[in-house]
């Protein structure tokens, strides 16, 4: 389903003289329709930056992202036009992190409905499935009409979790979206990426807890082996980094 192919990205600093940063380099792996693949690594090591690329907010330095569309059939999303891009996050990429960021004054109930309109979905019809995942990700009925710019950092986070969720995505880009969360909720969470796992949808997400993250990823990417391997000049490169 995804291919990744010597992906860089290079950051320029020019506040300090025009450094340069590197996060990654020739990084290389692929998954498979339905499974799921957690990148784990220290911080700075470029974890968020990869799926950044994935989503395209960030355009990568160099390599590709092969990915098996609906809408276009295999597409380098590293080289797709912004229309493209845009197309694709409508029907069939989603991305989760921790911060939400929707329109102002939506009560929460319509800002995870309205995700499924481009689907086909009437008013009604989508606003029945909204309080079916609100339910599950354990947001109270009270805050149902209310505007999420006044919820706390955990119930933001449902609601982001929400509408993604929603959607059930081909592909779903996950980071670290449970990083806030109560227990509970983390594990209705997990339930849900499994089931979407079980229908086909791919994954890729990274995880501050391991141990959540192990509950769900069928393999885990070490970018710290990686970089590691990569300075040893080590030719088995990521493949031995995926666990």
């Amino acid at each position: 389903m995804l291919t990744i192919q010597s992906l860089a990205k290079t950051f320029e600093l020019s506040m300090t003289g025009k450094m340069t940063i590197d996060p990654f380099a020739d990084l290389s792996f692929e998954i498979a329709k339905g499974q799921f693949l957690g990148i784990a690594g220290p911080s700075g090591i470029g974890k968020s930056s990869i799926l950044k690329c994935i989503y395209r907010t960030y355009q990568p330095t160099s390599g590709s992202i092969l990915y098996d569309s609906e809408l276009f059939g295999r597409i380098d999303l590293a080289k797709a036009s912004e229309r493209q891009i845009i197309h694709l996050r409508r029907a069939e990429i989603s991305y989760v992190t921790q911060f939400l960021r929707v329109v102002p004054r939506v009560p929460a109930l319509d800002v995870v409905a309205e995700k499924l309109l481009p689907k086909g979905f009437t008013m009604e019809e989508a606003r029945v499935k909204a309080e079916e995942m609100l339910e599950r990700l354990n947001i109270p009925r009270t805050l149902w009409p209310a505007f999420p710019a006044t919820f706390s950092g955990g119930e933001q986070q449902r609601v982001n979790l929400a509408r993604a969720l929603i959607a059930r995505p081909r592909l779903l880009i996950l980071d670290e979206p449970t990083a806030s969360l109560d227990h509970q909720t983390k594990m209705s969470v997990l339930s849900l990426l499994n089931e979407m796992k079980a229908e086909g949808t791919t994954m890729v997400g990274v995880f501050h807890d391991w141990e959540v993250m192990g509950q769900v990823a069928d393999n885990i990417l070490d970018l710290g082996e990686v970089l590691q391997k990569q300075q040893a000049s080590d030719p088995s490169g990521v493949t031995a980094a995926i666990h």
